[in-house]
């Protein structure tokens, strides 16, 4: 057969990273995106159709391989570092990029507690008969085939495959170029751990061109590609869900909220408002804005704008914030900020149902918290407050598939159809209808 790349293009014939796993180089971003899709939508059905011990098989099979490859992983990792010490990354960026034992052994542990999760496929629920006798129910079934575009971490593709196989999917990732050795290293032993359950190995298949063309591909291929995951900033995520042609989960920021209401225990409220801001500055459930009841405000920010200078988070305040306290004018723009960073927005309010429009205005629909002793008013927060996580008396960090005992989860959802919220494997999944009947036919 002739070859489909008859000539080079704008990805070059010198990089491993441009070639297909057979060798053969890839000079055409369109027709090979369009082989990976054929080749997972394949995948797809035999990975659909595989039983829960072949799918634990494999997942721990992989978590042999990566543990026999410790030193291919590492010294993969090393290249993309000194590559990113090269190009002046940013130390945060260098450091969700590096991959240590640590780091592996979480790999490994991660994909040790997939196996012993669940498996949502195939399980039957809300069975009835009907009056006609037939009986009805709903079967809960894979998506197909995902593709996952990340960033930076390359722990992300243990994180994503594992998911995805264990939900009955077959996937296409795209990690970040800074990763490419990484990702190539780790998807390596993701292929030995199907074979080893003798799963196709395209099941999962990680994209080997830095080509932005790929994604562009991979997000307009709705004959091969059920829905899109993006993770990564919001510029990443609002061009995917710009240009995408195929459903897309994700979420956009983490404005998150934490309303400190007057009937509030103010020993749990000074807890919670420190945790929920200052647990970890750069992660989609920090709180972004707290909003505080005029009737405590007097007592409560005094005490938490102390504890936040000891952690050296600037405050932007309201007006009536900064008579209480010294802080920077908080602006319209303030209100609507993710900081990913040790700066926090304070408003005084005047009830509850002055933090609930605040939180209407501003919220990106991800989490948000009332402190209050008040249940009526609890119950009331967590109807009328429309974000993908609401609590009660809990910070905001809370909000993580992990923690919701979901074992892990692929992302965040602010969407309002199919999954909300962290998904995890039944977000990775979808439902159909079965009938059971003897017989039975229409008049």
């Amino acid at each position: 057969m002739p070859p489909l790349w008859p000539r080079e293009s704008a990805i070059t014939a010198r990089s491993p990273a441009n070639r297909f796993p057979n060798g053969t180089v890839c000079m055409n971003v369109k027709a090979y995106m369009a082989e990976l899709g054929r080749n997972a939508r394949t995948a797809s059905r035999l990975v659909a159709a595989a039983s829960t011990g072949d799918k634990n098989r494999a997942l721990l099979a992989t978590a042999e391989a990566l543990n026999a490859s410790r030193e291919q992983l590492l010294a993969a990792n090393s290249k993309d570092m000194q590559a990113g010490r090269e190009q002046q990354l940013d130390e945060a960026l260098l450091d969700r990029l590096e991959l240590t034992p640590a780091r592996i052994d979480a790999m490994i542990e991660g994909l040790q507690q997939v196996a012993a999760l669940p498996d949502p496929c195939g399980e039957i629920t809300d069975m009835s008969y009907r009056p006609t006798g037939i009986q009805v129910g709903r079967m809960r079934v894979p998506l197909g085939v995902i593709g996952i575009i990340y960033e930076s971490r390359p722990n992300v593709t243990i994180d994503a495959a594992s998911l995805c196989l264990k939900s009955g999917n077959a996937t296409i990732l795209r990690g970040g170029k800074e990763a490419l050795h990484s990702n190539q290293a780790i998807a390596a032993c993701v292929r030995e751990g199907l074979k080893a359950a003798g799963l196709p190995e395209t099941a999962v298949q990680v994209i080997e061109t830095t080509d932005r063309e790929a994604v562009g591909e991979l997000i307009t291929m709705p004959d091969y590609v059920d829905v899109i995951v993006p993770r990564g900033g919001k510029g990443l995520i609002e061009r995917i869900s710009t240009d995408a042609r195929v459903p897309v989960i994700k979420h956009l920021d983490g404005i998150c909220h934490v309303y400190i209401d007057d009937q509030a225990d103010l020993d749990k409220a000074f807890n919670i408002a420190v945790n929920a801001k200052t647990h970890r500055y750069g992660v989609c459930n920090a709180m972004e804005t707290l909003l505080v009841h005029a009737g405590v405000a007097e007592v409560i920010l005094p005490k938490l704008a102390a504890a936040y200078g000891e952690k050296g988070v600037e405050l932007r305040g309201c007006e009536r914030t900064r008579a209480l306290i010294e802080a920077g004018a908080a602006s319209e723009e303030d209100w609507g900020t993710e900081y990913l960073a040790p700066v926090l927005s304070i408003k005084v309010v005047d009830d509850m149902q002055g933090a609930m429009d605040h939180i209407a205005t501003y919220s990106s629909a991800h989490t948000e918290s009332i402190v209050t002793e008040n249940y009526t008013r609890a119950r009331q927060f967590l109807a009328q407050v429309d974000s993908s996580s609401v609590m009660v008396n809990a910070s905001t960090r809370f909000a993580d598939g992990f923690e919701y005992g979901l074992g892990a989860e692929i992302g965040i959802s602010t969407d309002k159809i199919h999954a909300r919220g962290p998904v995890g494997l039944e977000g990775l999944t979808s439902q159909k209808y079965v009938v059971f009947g003897d017989g039975h036919i229409r008049d």
